[in-house]
């Protein structure tokens, strides 16, 4: 795995993951498509991401396993992706003095506040993983945004100092291709990065509310974990183990 990320830095794409498609064939393992402004960003649940232009890092991430000798992850375990995402973002927080957790499968929130989306499209060959696109939007410094779902933070909200976003990115991909060295090398440690992932998850053991997007229904329950296949798994008031996919359970915040 080489040590400098190729970083393609852009004004302004669609979304960097659609991009990052387009490029597929041409770029090399590890690059990155980083704009500074996307018309079109996708997030979960089909919804869009907003970001003041050159704020804050929309970034998409290529994997190309066909090209890492050692890394080779089954389909079946394609939410390990979203699991290494995700505790790398916290990690990266973290030597910022902040102190985030996951919200199944990988929005990043600190307290109440959202500070991170991750969209993750995976390319299955036969029963292993071909490649991976990782969609990252990371608020650094913005600090007003006009959103009513969700309440948004940044790192500049938390800590109060802005940050120059290449060198923000570049750290990043640090930790993240170390994180890639320490949990998805082929003699690696799914189990060790399943166990911290469920130690970061946001509400964990905690009586909450959801609504069943199946049903329509509410219910009061607690997160237990996830299962191998990376459903969220929640305990009802009633004993019963509950498994959602994704798009079938909402928090109710």
């Amino acid at each position: 795995m080489k040590n400098k990320t190729d970083i393609i830095w852009l004004d302004e794409v669609d979304s960097t993951n659609n991009e990052a498609k387009r490029r597929l064939p041409d770029v090399d393992n590890l690059s990155v498509v980083s704009a500074k402004s996307q018309t079109s960003g996708r997030g979960q649940r089909g919804n869009t991401w907003s970001s003041d232009p050159g704020m804050n890092l929309t970034f998409s991430i290529v994997l190309k396993y066909d090209m890492m000798e050692n890394f080779r992850i089954q389909a079946y375990d394609q939410f390990s992706i979203s699991q290494l995402t995700s505790l790398a973002v916290v990690a990266f927080l973290s030597k910022r003095g902040i102190s985030a957790m996951i919200k199944w499968p990988n929005d990043i929130y600190v307290g109440n506040r959202k500070i991170c989306g991750i969209l993750i499209e995976n390319s299955v060959r036969g029963i292993y993983l071909s490649s991976s696109i990782i969609g990252i939007g990371l608020n650094i410094n913005q600090r007003n945004f006009n959103v009513t779902q969700i309440i948004p933070t940044s790192t500049a909200i938390e800590t109060d100092k802005d940050e120059d976003i290449h060198a923000s990115l570049e750290e990043f991909m640090d930790i993240f291709k170390s994180y890639m060295r320490r949990y998805l090398h082929i003699n690696g440690g799914l189990g060790k990065l399943r166990k911290m992932y469920l130690s970061m998850m946001w509400r964990k053991d905690q009586m909450r509310t959801y609504k069943d997007l199946v049903t329509g229904t509410e219910f009061i329950g607690i997160i237990r974990g996830v299962s191998d296949l990376g459903h969220l798994q929640i305990e009802t008031e009633k004993g019963e183990l509950l498994e959602f996919a994704f798009k079938e359970i909402g928090y109710v915040l």
